[in-house]
């Protein structure tokens, strides 16, 4: 029985007992075997064929790194998804996105009109509406907010769990950190409300339809995180 203390909070560590994180193969307990049971596709019960030097990614792990002896035993790379649901469609991440947008959008227009940070021209009988540095700055921190403190709550916007799906740390299935979340939101909404909305949106979002094999945003990319389904 293992007398060491849990992990202190916010040590970046997820809680034992975060639903989300990987499971261990049925029939084997966690932690059974030479090494984890994510680590290795033999699950430690039977020796591995000989190795022949690294997988794709080379002796360093997956693609992101990870243990000596490429994540898995006898140097075969292991696979981050093992243990995972199903990745997202994109079409559905991309519908949730728009949610998300509207909801928060509704709040920053409201925002900006009860303080008057909005920008108006007025040239002769037209009246035309521009964004003012303010107005951009809101909207920024809103989006920011929103995003971070709902993934790092339970990996879900509101889009996102009305569609069925969540936020997951690649290298192990948990539920990111606040400090994952914070990274993951300042790439998605910084350049979106400052200078380049619609455009950005389309190369960060969709990045994950042509993305291959974990269908990963920019933003993903970044904070190492996938978007997997939450239904069954």
């Amino acid at each position: 029985m293992s007398t060491e203390p849990p992990p202190p909070p916010g040590s970046g560590e997820p809680p034992e007992d975060d639903p989300f994180r990987k499971q261990p193969p049925p029939g084997q307990s966690e932690g059974q075997g030479p090494g984890s049971p994510y680590d290795t596709p033999y699950g430690g019960s039977q020796p591995p064929p000989p190795s022949y030097g690294g997988g794709p990614y080379g002796a360093g792990g997956g693609p992101y790194g990870g243990g000596s002896h490429g994540g898995g035993a006898g140097g075969y790379p292991a696979d981050p998804l093992a243990g995972m649901p199903p990745l997202a469609d994109s079409g559905r991440r991309t519908l949730a996105r728009i949610i998300d947008m509207i909801l928060v959008g509704i709040v920053v227009a409201l925002l900006t009109w009860a303080f008057g940070v909005s920008e108006y021209q007025m040239d002769g009988d037209r009246i035309t509406a521009g964004r003012s540095f303010a107005q951009s700055l809101v909207a920024a921190v809103l989006f920011v907010a929103y995003d971070t403190l709902l993934i790092a709550k339970s990996g879900q916007t509101l889009g996102m769990k009305w569609l069925g799906m969540r936020v997951a740390n690649l290298s192990d299935g948990a539920t990111p950190t606040a400090q994952t979340s914070l990274l993951r939101a300042l790439v998605l909404w910084v350049p979106f409300a400052f200078c380049c909305a619609c455009i950005w949106t389309v190369i960060c979002g969709g990045w994950s339809y042509f993305d291959k094999p974990y269908k990963q945003g920019l933003h993903d990319k970044a904070a190492k995180t996938v978007v997997v389904s939450t239904k069954a």
